[in-house]
């Protein structure tokens, strides 16, 4: 069975939207330099204490210093941490040690072949590996939300190299989930503004349930 995470989540509403149409794990995005879906940390510890049993809360967090993350998480209590760039000061292991019971989800945005490596070095350092198409180099970092896609030939080598499950993000809706699945096959698949319509970005339920069918049809 392919996981859907649906993240940028912006309310309760959004949540129970989500999970009603069978997500694994909504993502709460705290503060980034750039992109969608960033709410209060006040609001996140709200959502992620409601989020069901079952369904993992996901912390998408820029921090790269390992005790402001473990601060964080401890202060927001989310069941995942993801991270959107690379650790700057610690280790995953550190993270591990202090945060038990916490998934660690690191974040790979492959720009190129360099990014099998990448992968190839986290070894079973984390949990899970998240492909997006973000642009850390940039003066004004992209870690997400870009709605663009990436080569998914690269991605299916990562599947193939990696010692542990790898989540497909990075311009995915339901125009071409399906395809993406079929040239990846990830362990699941995460969206944002592919679900997302209007000035306001709202969850688009029709095309969540679209995406929600389209998913489950590719698990069979």
């Amino acid at each position: 069975m392919i996981r859907f995470k649906v993240c940028c989540i912006l309310n309760q509403a959004e949540v129970n939207l989500a999970v009603r149409y069978g997500a694994s794990a909504v993502g709460l995005v705290s503060a980034m330099p750039s992109g969608p879906g960033v709410i209060a940390e006040d609001t996140i510890r709200e959502l992620a204490h409601a989020v069901p049993p079952g369904v993992d809360s996901f912390l998408l967090t820029s921090l790269r210093d390992t005790p402001a993350i473990i601060e964080q998480q401890r202060r927001l209590g989310a069941s995942t941490i993801q991270l959107v760039d690379s650790l700057a000061t610690g280790t995953h292991a550190d993270l591990r040690a202090a945060l038990p019971g916490v998934k660690i989800v690191q974040v790979v945005h492959v720009t190129g072949e360099e990014s099998i490596d990448e992968v190839r070095a986290l070894g079973d350092s984390v949990h899970a590996i998240l492909l997006d198409s973000g642009r850390p180099d940039l003066a004004v970092k992209e870690l997400g939300g870009t709605g663009r896609v990436h080569n998914w030939e690269i991605s299916r080598a990562i599947v193939e190299a990696a010692r542990v499950p790898v989540y497909l993000a990075g311009g995915l809706s339901p125009d071409n989930v399906g395809a993406a699945i079929a040239a990846v096959r990830p362990f699941g698949v995460d969206v944002c503004s592919g679900l997302r319509t209007g000035a306001a970005k709202e969850l688009d339920e029709r095309k969540l349930a679209t995406f929600a069918e389209i998913v489950h049809a590719a698990s069979l």
